[in-house]
């Protein structure tokens, strides 16, 4: 069977942004260069060692109708709900939230100085499950799944399978999510199987890549750069620097309308008046 490979189609370095009480942050999908990559609505990556950049934090606010992933890199981030539910999200650690109906939730930095480092990524929920009750998937640094292929290659599996076989501890069966975050060396190939028809992209947190599109031909992707992969079952990589990391992440798109309103993302403009309302009225 021939192997096609993932090529890359765009490449983006986000924009300056800023959410919650003032956090600074750079929105990376979600942007004008990047609207939305199905089923992926919204992409943050926050790293700073000043406390002003983000100890004001995320005071509560409402969700409904997709899921968000918190990957903290450093810092901790104290997450509490109107449900009663509270939890710390340390460095290495994942929270994986469904809000589902709704929820209203804050995001509180637990530290006042050092580095604070992470993404916060959106990932939609198919029509049929916007109105789930909330629920979380949360594991700390030691519950994520860790494959070494070699001396110098080390992948940290939070969802999905990877193609030697290590599975990742979050669960979610709507759109089979893959998001491995890697570490390579230089010099080093990586090469992965996905399913040919997932959105797949890369962001490059440290280092350099080269990307192969075929056997002679490749591009180049430098840090702070999220690259978009077009369709294919075969992803190789080649680190061109040492210390290289980069998260990867693919998903089955869902293939539906998008109505979007501020923290509600559902199908249709009348379901997000809807939750306007819902919320308005206490019903979160």
């Amino acid at each position: 069977m021939t192997q096609t490979y993932r090529q890359l189609i765009g490449k983006t370095q986000g924009i300056p942004a800023s959410d919650g009480a003032g956090v600074r942050l750079t929105r990376i999908i979600g942007s004008p260069q990047v609207d939305y990559l199905d089923p992926f609505l919204m992409l943050d990556y926050f790293e700073s060692t000043n406390p002003n950049d983000y100890i004001a934090g995320f005071p509560p606010h409402p969700h409904r109708g997709f899921e968000t992933v918190t990957y903290l890199l450093a810092g901790k981030m104290r997450h509490k709900d109107n449900k009663g539910h509270e939890g710390l999200i340390e460095a290495g650690g994942v929270q994986w939230m469904t809000a589902g109906k709704g929820i209203i939730h804050s995001e509180m930095p637990e530290q006042e100085d050092g580095l604070m480092m992470g993404f916060q990524l959106w990932v939609n929920l198919p029509s049929h499950a916007k109105m789930v009750d909330a629920s979380y998937q949360e594991f700390s640094p030691s519950e994520i799944a860790v494959e070494n292929r070699d001396s110098s290659t080390t992948i940290k599996v939070i969802t999905g399978q990877t193609s030697q076989g290590t599975v990742g501890p979050v669960k979610n069966n709507y759109i089979q999510p893959l998001m491995i975050d890697v570490q390579l060396e230089q010099d080093n190939d990586f090469t992965e199987t996905l399913d040919s028809n997932a959105q797949a992209f890369i962001y490059l947190i440290s280092g350099s890549l080269k990307l192969h599109h075929s056997e002679q031909q490749s591009s180049n992707i430098q840090a702070k750069e999220l690259a978009v992969l077009s369709n294919g079952d075969t992803l190789k990589l080649t680190a061109t620097k040492d210390n290289t990391r980069f998260l990867l992440v693919a998903a089955q798109p869902i293939n539906e309308p998008i109505a979007r309103g501020g923290p509600f993302v559902m199908n249709t403009q009348a379901e997000i008046e809807q939750a306007f309302s819902d919320y308005k009225n206490g019903q979160f």
